[in-house]
């Protein structure tokens, strides 16, 4: 079999009819649909009995106690067929062809991981295409697992953290370091769905701090050889996107989640200066990182606000 995709659910019905007839009807051939319901309340667990019983050949379905998306996964992966894994939340959708494009540039260049565009959806109707990478560095797009298919030789032993925020973070950003090569597709064929729910639109500050438990996890796989590497996901993924969104909510503890995150980035790099990869970056990102290390992200967010504006 060439593709398993997993897809871990947990009381999403206004959008899992959307996800999952964008699986069923996908154009690549000789696939696989993984369903974790992860003790889902609201009616989802109907939905997916449906889609099971209408596309046997397809799906396969399987129940476990709520234990967050991450064990769901983990799960999900121990069962899968196919020499290749993708995973998709169960909130979002893709491109009818997105699977055969994935797959084809895998199949022909050897690729070991294979990276789609994004079309993210906002809940008032506006779209908006987002690259893979906003960076020319082979670790840009670590973000996310769900715009990508993983050779299954790769991903061997590698899981996602299970209760931990930013577990796509870990599980991908392990995969590119492994990987021999890494191929995109750039056109957006991942429908990312942006509502207020979401892990990268949260208004809960200090469950950001699970970035650092990914950090730690990281480092013990990165430490010493890859120093460079892991500097990159430090001053991206911590410095420069959690210290800038949480310092955009609203929340009691708000300040001394910021003081935590600065505090590791610090100790971590002593000096913005000598770490060479802060350098490569474009000068607006090495502003914004350079304010949030200096404990002045409000100042950060008004040059990012203001540039928004004169930018419309």
């Amino acid at each position: 079999m060439k593709l398993s995709i997993i897809v871990p659910v947990y009381n999403v019905l206004p959008y899992i009819r959307c996800c999952l007839d964008s699986l069923v009807n996908q154009t690549a051939e000789d696939y696989e649909i993984l369903l974790v319901d992860d003790g889902s309340t609201d009616g989802t667990a109907a939905v997916l009995e449906e889609y099971r019983d209408r596309f046997p050949e397809l799906v396969r379905l399987r129940r476990v106690d709520n234990g967050g998306q991450g064990r769901a996964r983990n799960f999900a992966i121990q069962e899968a067929r196919g020499d290749f894994l993708g995973f998709i939340d169960s909130d979002d959708s893709i491109a009818p062809d997105m699977y055969e494009k994935l797959l084809t540039k895998a199949e022909e260049s050897g690729a070991d991981v294979a990276v789609c565009d994004w079309l993210a959806r906002y809940d008032d109707g506006r779209e908006e295409t987002l690259p893979a990478c906003l960076q020319e560095h082979p670790l840009a797009s670590a973000g996310s697992a769900c715009n990508k298919i993983f050779r299954r030789e790769l991903v061997g032993d590698v899981r996602f953290p299970a209760g931990l925020w930013y577990e796509d973070f870990y599980f991908s950003a392990l995969m590119l370091l492994r990987a021999n090569r890494v191929e995109y597709v750039r056109e957006p064929l991942y429908i990312y769905r942006r509502h207020q729910d979401s892990t990268m639109r949260n208004n809960n500050s200090a469950k950001n701090l699970d970035m650092l438990k990914i950090m730690e996890l990281l480092s013990k796989q990165m430490l010493p050889e890859h120093r460079e590497d892991f500097e990159f996901f430090l001053i991206n993924h911590v410095l420069l996107d959690t210290i800038s969104r949480v310092s955009r909510q609203d929340t009691p503890d708000r300040g001394e989640v910021l003081a935590q995150l600065r505090a590791y980035v610090r100790e971590k790099i002593p000096s913005l200066d000598s770490c060479s990869c802060y350098k490569n970056e474009s000068v607006k990102r090495r502003l914004i990182m350079r304010l949030n290390y200096m404990g002045l992200d409000r100042l950060a967010m008004g040059i990012l606000d203001m540039k928004g504006r004169l930018s419309k």
